[in-house]
């Protein structure tokens, strides 16, 4: 494919969307075509060009759990190992789970404890420890250890922390030892003192009139830079990131990087995502798993403060594509992602759902009542026959004043166990599965499991 004809199909897509600015790299074989399009700052109209660097978020992930899996090769650790063994002293609030909980159940997101804490412990190289010290008291186990699937941001900082016990160094400089230098990448952040020395993207959120702003913030705190939170690059760096996965562990050059046996157990199935939403059909070993009719689609995606990034693979058609965005949205271009991987692989994206014309007939107190985690306050309301979800963030990820309510997005039933949203805030149909086998829901998932809860006062 030709470059002219790829920046054609990105600023028809990313302008009709509305997008800020974007970069798309393609993979074909031994043929690599980049893209840009827009602005890195609508403030300042910085053009976007394929050496901009964009935050990748929790695409940042499958960076860790690659580093966990070199240290698998190395014998340093097993898999199947509780935590603890390699943290003494690890500790979340439940003591059994946190004697439990094995390195494989953190890197496939079957840990069972929140996952969604934010705390900011400072710049210093301290801060993924200081991070993990205290995760007793705000990481509350939703489930036992292994029982289901909950995305666990604070399971990768562990990850991260014990990268950093089992080398000796912080995880950004294994990080660049590890993965970094032997795939010679140039273009590449893990701190904002670092992003400033290239053409670094800003994010951009929807304002209270619904336009895309400048966010007010352009990174979030090194203590969970494991999970996705500094991690920042041109698309062709995540590229090669994704190709020596391709290559079974391969760089470029020959390098080995991982073993083909890691890189091929990344790729297996170890937890089934529940519902039917817009995540993966399965988790591996770090890898979201996505099964389509014509084969496995391997990738990630991530979501900072107004950034947002995608990866694509498909190992059996030598195919990988990267998009990287600042505004608006990377499902947003789902049309032209999708169109790609069916001209390149002969393979087509599982579709969104969609509301059924005739939704079926269901219990709505099966639905209805407050819902709550650490950042998540949830509540499913019913008017007469209509449903309506509204969300709340709380505690750090906090943004609206304590009287202002949220906006109710009205639901109609999917299944039995799921509602799924009449519009679509973010290019999709949102899906909510709730899980339990009662006369009520246990729990709201919306790829984070939020249990049941007493109303605040």
């Amino acid at each position: 494919m030709k470059s002219e004809e790829l920046r054609a199909r990105l600023a028809e897509h990313a302008g009709g969307q509305g997008l800020i600015g974007a970069v798309l790299a393609v993979q074909h074989g031994d043929e690599i075509t980049e893209a840009a399009y827009g602005v890195l700052d609508k403030e300042f109209g910085y053009p976007a060009t394929i050496d901009s660097i964009f935050q990748i978020g929790s695409i940042t992930k499958v960076w860790t759990a690659t580093l966990i899996m070199q240290l698998a090769d190395e014998g340093l650790l097993d898999l199947d190992t509780p935590v603890a063994h390699y943290l003494p002293g690890f500790r979340v609030t439940d003591e059994a789970a946190s004697a439990a909980v094995t390195v494989r159940q953190l890197l496939s997101h079957v840990g069972g404890f929140d996952g969604d804490i934010f705390d900011d412990y400072g710049d210093g190289d301290d801060a993924v420890q200081r991070y993990v010290d205290a995760l007793a008291g705000p990481a509350r186990q939703l489930f036992p250890p292994g029982s289901q699937w909950s995305y666990c941001n604070s399971g990768y900082v562990v990850l991260g922390r014990i990268v950093s016990v089992l080398t000796g160094q912080t995880w950004e400089t294994a990080l660049r030892e590890r993965i970094v230098a032997p795939l010679g990448m140039t273009y590449l952040a893990t701190s904002p003192a670092e992003a400033i020395r290239h053409r670094v993207a800003m994010g951009h959120i929807e304002g209270p009139g619904g336009e895309l702003v400048k966010a007010p913030i352009w990174g979030m705190p090194r203590s969970n830079a494991p999970a996705g939170a500094t991690l920042t690059m041109a698309a062709r760096d995540l590229l090669a990131f994704a190709r020596m996965h391709q290559r079974l562990g391969l760089a470029s050059d020959g390098t080995r990087v991982l073993s083909q046996e890691s890189a091929l157990a990344m790729r297996e199935p170890q937890a089934k995502v529940p519902g039917d939403g817009p995540l993966a059909d399965h988790w591996g070993l770090g890898w979201e798993l996505f099964q389509a009719e014509s084969g496995l689609i391997i990738g990630h995606d991530g979501g900072t403060v107004g950034q947002s990034a995608l990866l694509r693979m498909v190992p059996e058609r030598d195919v990988a594509i990267v998009l990287l965005t600042n505004g608006g949205g990377v499902h947003k271009l789902r049309d032209l992602v999708a169109g790609l991987l069916d001209e390149l692989a002969g393979t087509t994206l599982p579709p969104f759902p969609v509301p059924p014309a005739v939704p079926p007939q269901v219990d709505p107190e099966f639905f209805t009542g407050h819902y709550e985690s650490g950042t998540i306050a949830a509540d499913v309301i019913r008017d007469g026959d209509a449903l309506a979800v509204g969300l709340r963030p709380i505690g750090p990820a906090a943004t609206l004043p304590e009287d202002e309510k949220p906006e109710l997005t009205p639901v109609v039933p999917l299944n039995r166990r799921a509602l799924i949203s009449v519009g679509r805030p973010r290019g999709f149909h949102e899906v909510y599965t709730f899980i339990g086998d009662g006369e009520r829901a246990e729990f709201l998932h919306m790829g984070r499991a939020v249990p049941r809860a007493v109303p605040r006062a």
